[in-house]
């Protein structure tokens, strides 16, 4: 009967630790298969499309993590909207950052990313917007951009253009030679405020002799924008594209200004190798190209300005932020993720392992510019925050006829000097 009664307690304690492991085994598979969502809040509507999609291959190799995906941009205001989201306590885990003045409005809120394993393949270009005082790197790049002057092959050799304008005096001729053939030279969106108050205004700041040193003596009182020369000569700029561009360009919006030029209403199109999809769905046959964005006739106007347009970033108080890591390293590791950036969304890649293999007519026109050293700076993301949009107003302004050009001057040192 001992033997017995032994032989029982020893099966009862034998079946505890069977069941307490199992217990703890199917627990911890529990948790396993918990799934995470990561809210992504980007602005770029040009490859929403191709981002879903790519988030979808992206989920079938990680069932654990779902992405939610908003995108707000176009001629909505991304930033306002950014705002608004972690204001109403929405924060998303992954969102846009321009760098430089913006990195350092939002750092409180942003991941430190230098340790990630894809940081050793980023273009030293693509390090400096989201690269801080002490070193640290804060955002991953989406990619290479450039924009200026898009356009129509076909629509030059019809005018007789043989010869690409590189000079603001060509440039002139060029639209001429275009309007007596019948075709309206500029698609002009002035009805955006990040079009001119941002891309165009940008022009004459690039092409200070020391870009960066102008904005420092603006911001400290040194440097104006009356009676500086290259400013003066802005005029000259806005003047012909409104004189030779479509009708209402004030009230013309991103979408209208694109499909005038893709559908062929217009021979140029002041934008960038963004506009490359959503122009080749509406003309697959279209043959373009980049013309710079000439302010004078001096020697170094044939330049495109080329930088990052902007930052994938992670929010340091994400309840998954190891998960968000996961798709940024994926994104630009795996070969799925890669093809989606050339082939898909057909972005020239901010990375030295990716190869530029799906870009079009533009990505290729960006490439050409950026070996021969022909470029530019991007200089928004060292404007005070806020300014681009009240220079847009003003420009609109001055376009519409409303303001002359020296109240417009006077009016870009009043943005400055309120919001800096």
């Amino acid at each position: 009967m001992k033997k017995i009664l032994l032989i029982c307690l020893s099966l009862i304690l034998v079946s505890g630790v069977v069941a307490g492991c199992s217990s703890k085994g199917t627990s911890g598979t529990s948790n396993n298969d918990d799934v995470v969502t990561l809210n992504m809040f980007q602005f770029k509507v040009e490859i929403a499309d191709q981002l879903q999609e790519m988030i979808k291959e992206f989920e079938k190799e990680h069932p654990n993590i779902k992405i939610k995906l908003e995108t707000v941009g176009g001629g909505a205001d991304y930033g306002a909207a950014l705002k608004a989201k972690f204001a109403s306590g929405e924060e998303p885990d992954i969102f846009n950052n321009g760098g430089f003045k913006e990195l350092a409005l939002w750092k409180e809120h942003l991941a430190d990313l230098s340790n990630e394993p894809w940081v050793e393949h980023v273009l030293p270009i693509g390090k400096v917007p989201m690269t801080d005082a002490d070193g640290k790197l804060y955002g991953m790049p989406l990619n290479l951009e450039g924009y200026g002057f898009i356009y129509n092959k076909t629509l030059f050799e019809k005018a007789g253009i043989t010869k690409t304008p590189t000079t603001l005096t060509e440039l002139k001729d060029a639209a001429e030679k275009l309007k007596s053939n019948g075709i309206t030279p500029f698609a002009a969106g002035y009805g955006e405020w990040w079009v001119i108050g941002q891309h165009l205004m940008n022009i004459p700041f690039a092409h200070e002799s020391d870009p960066v040193a102008y904005i420092e003596g603006l911001n400290d009182g040194q440097q104006k924008f009356a009676g500086n020369k290259v400013f003066e000569q802005f005029k000259d700029l806005i003047d012909t594209e409104i004189k030779y561009g479509n009708k209402n360009p004030i009230t013309t919006d991103y979408n209208t200004q694109v499909t005038l030029f893709a559908s062929g209403k217009a021979a140029m199109l002041q934008q960038g190798n963004w506009t490359e999809n959503m122009i080749y769905k509406i003309n697959p046959d279209m043959k373009m190209a980049f013309l710079p964005i000439p302010i004078n006739d001096e020697e170094g106007m044939d330049r495109l300005p080329i930088g990052v347009p902007n930052n994938w970033v992670l929010n340091k108080d994400s309840k998954h932020l190891e998960e968000a890591k996961t798709f940024l390293n994926w994104m630009v590791s795996s070969e799925t993720g890669k093809k989606y950036i050339t082939e898909e969304f057909a972005f020239i890649p901010a990375f030295d392992n990716i190869e530029p293999t799906g870009v079009g007519d533009l990505g290729k026109s960006i490439l050409e510019y950026s070996k021969a050293d022909k470029t530019i700076p991007w200089t928004w993301f060292r404007w005070p925050d806020g300014a681009n949009k009240e220079f847009a107003a003003t420009i609109q302004g001055y376009a519409a006829g409303k303001i002359d050009y020296e109240t417009a001057l006077t009016k870009f040192q009043k943005t400055w000097d309120d919001l800096k």
